[in-house]
């Protein structure tokens, strides 16, 4: 199988190199100069607490040097999905799958304006990665990764089947699921529950837990976003707050994503976590005044990044 990731940020290349190391042939693509030079030169260094090894790996920022896959995984931030879309659509073999494995929601549908929507599998992965720098991943934690089919028939399912199976065959544990929107949001209320109020305070996941008042903000944004959930007739796990704690407490010591971007000034997603809450909750008139809160705060920060 020959298989593209586009966006070889942490998780990308993560992906990319774990698939490498199980004899795929993978192309790396991102915009990230430095990075793919440092690729190319010296390879990716991939390092945890399984050791550090270097793999050789071709990396790219020009699509026109790509082969067409069978297999494109995106990873890229989702304010990038919409170009991203328009990449994969010109990478992709004619009977490719795509892959997102974004954090956040609304990303399918932005890819499904480039791609045939029966071509479009989506799902969640409990693995977890940072960067150290060019060139150099860190792997911060493994867990089981989730396939689905964005358009739920016999034939999307038994190509989300075959991917989840060569994945295992890969190393990467996966499996398959009929259910993956549940997935979805499970992963969405960890993230409406840890992103922004990290970001905002400066604090690790694990600190959430320190304070009873940071406790209590964290589960009020988690119990509005599972009541829309239950509104929008999706079914979530029983006790999502305890859930999210439990993931707070096993992440301590990581800085979750959103909060690495506000450290170096980047966009992040708030539109796609706590953005979607309010943007979803609105449309059937559920108040949800902390994701609200967390969510213009977050814009406010970044409309100002230069100040600081």
């Amino acid at each position: 199988m020959k298989i593209t990731v586009i966006g070889a940020g942490a998780m990308g290349s993560l992906f990319g190199a774990l698939l490498h190391e199980s004899g795929t042939d993978v192309v790396l693509f991102d915009l990230w100069q430095e990075h793919v030079r440092r690729i190319n030169q010296e390879g990716l260094t991939l390092c945890g607490q399984w050791g550090e090894r270097s793999l050789k790996i071709m990396a790219s920022s020009d699509p026109e040097q790509i082969r067409p896959a069978d297999l494109v995984l995106v990873f890229v931030k989702s304010t990038n999905t919409p170009q991203a879309a328009k990449t994969a659509a010109a990478l992709l073999a004619p009977e490719g799958l795509l892959l997102t494995l974004q954090n956040g929601m609304g990303n399918a549908e932005a890819l499904a304006a480039e791609i045939d929507p029966e071509q479009i599998l989506v799902g969640t992965t409990a693995h977890g990665a940072h960067v150290l720098g060019p060139g150099r991943i860190r792997h911060a934690g493994q867990g089981e990764t989730v396939v689905g089919s964005w358009l739920v028939n016999e034939k999307t399912m038994a190509r989300a089947e075959e991917v989840s199976a060569y994945f295992n065959q890969a190393g990467i544990k996966a499996r398959s699921s009929k259910r993956v929107l549940e997935n979805l949001w499970d992963k969405l209320l960890v993230n409406v529950g840890i992103n922004a109020v990290t970001a905002l305070t400066g604090t690790k996941n694990g600190q959430i837990l320190d304070l009873e008042v940071s406790r209590q903000l964290s589960a009020a944004a988690i119990r509005e976003a599972s009541l829309l959930a239950a509104s929008l007739g999706v079914r979530v796990r029983e006790n999502p707050v305890e859930h999210v704690f439990a993931v707070a407490e096993a992440t301590t010591a990581n800085r979750s994503s959103m909060g690495q971007d506000v450290d170096r000034q980047r966009k992040t997603e708030i539109e796609a976590i706590n953005g979607y809450v309010v943007r979803e909750a609105d449309k059937i008139g559920l108040s949800v005044p902390v994701n609200l809160t967390l969510t213009g705060l977050i814009q406010t920060l970044e409309a100002h990044y230069k100040d600081i």
